[in-house]
């Protein structure tokens, strides 16, 4: 029992902070060996390049992104702009179609985004896409940004920093903005040492040779369009001074909304992305997915739960004053997130104690995602969450 206690512990920690520390100290090697990695120049023959932004139902806001995409820094000659709106029944189409320099498309079918992506993907001649959602706003130079990896061949596909704007009364949302500034620094470091294991769907880009589409079901399509891009050996790049801002979740409860369909979606990737179990093709990529992506979307929620209940047993069994700091340690956690749930009920502000309880709620949501993606009851269409207003 001890040593079942101390291995799920140790997938515990290794997870969500020793896979960071190990991390750090590979790139200091990698740098040591080899030097860092020399970013490509910004003065330099750009590529052609699609711009394609999927919007659902985006009436309140397409006007301020429609005049963000406008303002996008690129050579105008090698610039094509294409919004999608398939499925929307608002005014959104009708506002787009306002201006001449955009590409609309629509269809008052609703298919699903990866059904319109497919769509829109068959009008795009360019040498590369980017993808963005039509709820967030690009820096100026994003596209430039992105567009300089593509001088090198190796690189496949390049993803942009999601960037979580908090309001001046936050909630148990800010969890959100402190969980993306983490992952923001592992992506870092994954590009660094080899290769991101999956890009953001609010900011990402692809050779469009090297496009395939992917089953209509898909839950997470920018996930799995990214990793069967990496699948064929090349890399791909985290360029976090290229963004996309967005307005955290309204409320906890979206949050955990979204959050349930990622997981959901998580574990749906990961069945569909066999050939990345193999370790031989890819060793370093292996490496980096198990340890970033699959541990997270399936057993160590589990393990959560079990180093828990373990961690009881053990103490009715012996004395020894280390599984009692166990204890007291997990019970602390807990009551934290506990008190951080009843705080946010009552719409009190206490961030300390936010960031436990979004822990807890992202862990839940992985355990909810898996149920619901065996009870065959997630579906591939847009679900939208809903998110706080400036």
């Amino acid at each position: 029992m001890q040593i079942l206690f101390w291995l799920s512990l140790f997938i515990v920690f290794y997870t969500f902070l020793g896979y960071g520390i190990l991390l750090y100290f590979l790139v200091k090697i990698r740098r040591v060996r080899k030097g860092k990695r020399i970013l490509p120049d910004l003065n330099q023959d750009f590529p052609t390049l699609t711009l394609v932004v999927a919007a659902y139902n985006e009436e309140d806001l397409i006007i301020e992104k429609v005049q963000n995409t406008l303002g996008l820094n690129y050579p105008a000659d090698k610039l094509h702009l294409l919004f999608i709106t398939d499925g929307s029944s608002d005014k959104t189409p009708d506002l787009i179609a306002r201006y001449p320099q955009i590409k609309l498309m629509h269809s008052a079918a609703r298919n699903g985004k990866i059904h319109a992506i497919h769509r829109a993907m068959h009008e795009v001649n360019s040498e590369v896409v980017v993808f963005t959602d039509a709820n967030t706003f690009l820096n100026q130079d994003a596209l430039l940004l992105i567009a300089r990896h593509y001088a090198d061949p190796e690189v496949g596909a390049v993803s942009g920093e999601k960037r979580v704007m908090q309001d001046a009364v936050s909630d148990a949302t800010a969890g959100e903005g402190f969980y993306w500034k983490y992952e923001s620094t592992l992506k870092k470091w994954d590009s660094e040492l080899y290769s991101v294991v999956g890009a953001a769907g609010e900011l990402f880009s692809v050779r469009r040779s090297l496009y395939q589409e992917v089953e209509p079901d898909t839950i997470l399509d920018d996930f799995m369009i990214s990793m069967l891009i990496a699948q064929q050996g090349y890399r791909v790049i985290y360029e976090p001074d290229a963004y996309a801002s967005e307005l955290s979740s309204d409320n906890i409860t979206e949050e955990l909304k979204r959050k349930v369909r990622i997981a959901a979606g998580g574990i749906q990737s990961i069945l569909r992305l066999n050939k990345l179990f193999l370790p031989f093709n890819f060793p370093l990529l292996w490496f980096q997915y198990i340890s970033h992506r699959v541990l997270r979307w399936t057993v160590t929620p589990f393990l959560m739960i079990l180093v828990f209940i373990l961690n009881i047993l053990i103490c009715f069994q012996t004395q020894e004053i280390i599984y009692g700091l166990m204890m007291a340690g997990q019970l602390f956690f807990y009551g934290a997130a506990f008190a951080g749930w009843m705080l946010e009920k009552r719409r009190i502000k206490v961030k300390a104690l936010f960031i436990p309880y979004y822990f807890c709620v992202m862990n839940y949501a992985v355990i909810a995602g898996i149920w619901r993606y065996y009870q065959g009851s997630q579906s591939a269409a847009w679900e939208k969450a809903r998110r706080k207003t400036t």
